[in-house]
């Protein structure tokens, strides 16, 4: 099995929809650190998991500087966006998202086929 991670910084802004107050019910932003884990049985033609430049085109190149509740269909947690950035590449089985310093929501894809 083959391992790739790529690591990127994105700039945006979300307020969350909750069932009690806070003060994240307000648009704010992070600057928010995203870590890509791919895997793959074999590599592609050219001799990848996948292309790093195709990773950050399609994450950071869609929500940087964006405004996350118009840019996703769902309440934007850090643990939705997870599985969001994490549906959007074939090889990946895992994300971390990282909103601000201590708090990092983590998926893992137990449902992939590699």
């Amino acid at each position: 099995m083959y391992y790739i991670s790529k690591r990127i910084e994105i700039s945006g802004a979300h307020q969350l929809t909750l069932n009690y107050e806070s003060k994240c019910r307000q648009l704010h932003g992070h600057n928010w650190i995203v870590t890509i884990h791919c895997c793959a049985r074999e590599l592609n033609e050219n001799g990848m998991v996948c292309d790093f430049t195709i990773i950050k085109e399609k994450i950071h190149g869609y929500l940087d500087h964006g405004n996350f509740n118009e840019l996703l269909p769902f309440n934007p947690t850090a643990e939705n966006i997870a599985k969001w950035i994490c549906d959007q590449i074939k090889e990946c089985y895992k994300v971390e998202v990282q909103e601000s310093e201590g708090n990092i929501a983590i998926y893992v894809a137990d449902d992939k086929q590699f």
